[in-house]
């Protein structure tokens, strides 16, 4: 998977919106005002953050080596995924789909 596709994947997903609101160089996407995916637009290999839930976030570091805590995000909620071709496309999609679901089930304050 590379980073076009990454990004056009995460794109299908209703109501997502691309924000750069820690500058140029790293995009994030929001749902209902809330980010599930940060994807640092310039690192090699590509890579991006994706909201967990806890339990699984440890099976899945435990299990592939391009899954990681998540760089600058709380780690317990967080993974880093790197597209090193480690993770299999199909799971890297099922983890953007998780992490849209995730955010999409909270309740609006």
């Amino acid at each position: 998977m590379t980073l076009g596709d990454l990004i056009d994947y995460a794109l299908t997903k209703p109501e997502t919106e691309e924000t750069l609101p820690f500058g140029p160089d790293v995009l994030v996407l929001k749902t209902k005002g809330k980010s599930f995916l940060l994807i640092p637009l310039n690192s090699d290999p590509v890579q991006f953050n994706a909201k967990c839930d806890p339990e699984k976030a440890l099976q899945l570091r435990e299990s592939y080596e391009g899954i990681l805590p998540g760089y600058h995000m709380n780690k317990k909620h967080w993974n880093t995924i790197l597209l090193n071709g480690s993770v299999p496309d199909k799971l890297i999609r099922e983890l953007i789909d998780h992490s849209y679901e995730l955010i999409r089930s909270k309740k609006s304050k």
